[in-house]
């Protein structure tokens, strides 16, 4: 630190915490507090590197910061600098020489002023509540603060251009309505919960209303894993190839009107499997499903997932008649996509002091909220509707190889498009709208999964391959009947099953031989693979 201000810090704590948090100046949207933030403002550096013609400077712009601002008023400035190296000599805290020194040179400014409190408000955001939650604001404008985030710069950038790309189209080509709609996408790291890309709305550089963060908006048929992972989560009564009605449903509830679902293409579909029921999206087989295992139930798991929000036990809310924000989706999914273990989303990874000492820790906090089994299963079932339900236009982005899970969500009267999805490095959710809940014509596959499927083509999508558990063993099975299958059944399908809970009655297309090679070949396979790993 120059002497100018060693000499007062030593003095008194008093004026050590004032200087470090006097205001000293603005930075566009955001106010410079403390002689530490403006070290690195003005000059670029931190307080110890200062030299005394620096430390001169500011302190002669406590008087006034506007008024004497050296990038708005260099003169002004210069002369008031110059006036505090004449007292400090006067008063013996410097020498001839130093003040002389001192008062040849320029005012050395930063060539470059800071942009503001960020290029990315939207994730900054996200830090500044997550530091707020741990320090009050007194510790916030201490001096040497240093905070490392999650940020990746090319996630996020590649998610502010595919937004302000796509919404641009969306609004010259006015197909899902008139110009004006927005959007949010969030990122983050598909197992450790850790944030990577924020983008608060269509203007990515305003600083303002955050709708990843704040637009709470009806998630629509985001909630439906949700009922089906509470019912794989019960082996003996549920898994992928169970049958579900998908026919006329009513529910009936004292001291409410009937609730009666219809599909989203007003059209039933008779018995229909599990799996299928979630890949094709069908509201009233979910109805059924999630009535059958109880409403309040399925409310327990989204709470075991990470949502905090207290959501009321409404039969529609198996469809998703709930709001909830981008990021609160995000921490849902997160939780299915880390093989059932819930990790709080988290945008600081530490805090050190000026000297690199560790203020608070932030380590990875994981809690498995379910088990690998049902987790893994519902995996499945969502690599089943990018395969070949409602998100299988994916692959005009990625390949099929890239295996991704995820579900599309729409809202009544398509107010609101949807896709939340996951490779094996990164999750995304992605939602469209507009910010008066108007009607429109958006859709989870239409409008928000292209958004999804850009952003993952431009970032280079990991495969999604998640390690089996030992609970899990695959089986052939007839995709038609849903019984087991052997390899001279055509279009044979190999689904994972709970150990013990695939269906023993074999597929008339199949053999008692042929299913006791496709079983002993499986044994081997899962032998071989918890020998020496897939």
């Amino acid at each position: 630190m120059a002497m100018l201000l060693e000499l007062h810090y030593d003095k008194s704590e008093i004026l050590e915490t004032y200087l470090n948090e006097i205001y000293l100046g603005q930075d566009r949207d955001r106010a410079i507090h403390g002689i530490g933030l403006a070290a690195l403002h003005y000059f670029g550096k931190t307080v110890e590197h200062l030299t005394l013609a620096e430390s001169a400077l500011l302190i002669g712009m406590v008087k006034g910061p506007a008024y004497y601002d050296p990038y708005r008023h260099p003169q002004r400035a210069l002369e008031r600098r110059n006036i505090i190296l004449r007292e400090t000599r006067g008063l013996g805290y410097a020498t001839m020489e130093q003040y002389a020194s001192a008062r040849g040179t320029g005012l050395g400014l930063n060539p470059k002023a800071s942009m503001g409190t960020s290029p990315h408000p939207a994730f900054l955001e996200l830090v500044h509540r997550q530091l707020r939650r741990d320090y009050d604001e007194a510790d916030l404008r201490s001096e040497g603060l240093r905070v490392f985030t999650t940020l990746d710069p090319r996630v996020q950038s590649a998610a502010e251009r595919v937004l302000e790309r796509r919404l641009a189209q969306y609004d010259k080509e006015k197909r899902f309505g008139p110009p004006g709609l927005e959007g949010a996408i969030v990122v983050t790291g598909a197992q450790n919960g850790e944030v990577q890309a924020v983008v608060g709305g269509r203007d990515v550089r305003y600083r303002g209303f955050n709708r990843a963060l704040d637009a709470a908006r009806p998630v629509g048929s985001l909630l439906k894993p949700v009922v089906y992972l509470t019912a794989l989560a019960e082996p003996s009564r549920y898994t992928l190839v169970t049958p579900i009605e998908d026919g006329p449903f009513v529910w009936k509830s004292r001291g409410a009107p009937d609730w009666e679902p219809q599909n989203y293409d007003r059209a039933f579909h008779g018995a229909v499997q599990l799996r299928t029921a979630l890949a094709q999206s069908y509201n009233v087989a979910t109805a059924r499903l999630g009535t059958e295992i109880g409403v309040e139930r399925v409310l327990a798991t989204v709470k075991r997932l990470g949502v905090e929000r207290p959501l009321k036990p409404y039969a529609a809310t198996l469809l998703g008649a709930v709001e909830l924000s981008p990021f609160e989706v995000t921490q849902m999914y997160q939780t299915i996509a880390s093989a059932g273990f819930r990790a709080p989303l988290r945008a600081i990874r530490e805090v050190t002091a000026q000297d690199g000492r560790p203020l608070k820790p932030y380590p990875l906090e994981v809690e498995q909220a379910f088990a690998a089994e049902p987790a893994y299963l519902l995996t499945a079932a969502l690599q089943g509707v990018v395969r070949e339900g409602t998100a299988q236009s994916l692959h005009q982005w990625l390949p099929p190889e890239a295996a991704v899970a995820g579900k599309t969500g729409t809202t009544d009267e398509q107010r609101d498009a949807w896709f939340a999805g996951f490779t094996g490095d990164r999750l995304a959710v992605v939602w469209i709208g507009y910010d008066d809940n108007r009607a429109a014509k958006l859709s989870g596959a239409a409008a928000a999964l292209p958004l999804w499927g850009e952003l993952m083509a431009a970032l280079g999508a990991e495969p999604l391959a998640p390690p089996r558990p030992d609970g899990i063993e695959s089986v052939l099975i007839d995709p038609g009947s849903g019984l087991r299958a052997d390899a001279f059944c055509p279009d044979a399908l190999e689904l994972p099953f709970a150990r013990g809970s695939a269906p023993e009655e074999r597929a008339p297309c199949a053999s008692a031989l042929g299913v006791a090679i496709e079983e002993a070949k499986q044994q081997a396979k899962g032998w071989f693979e918890r020998w020496f790993g897939r």
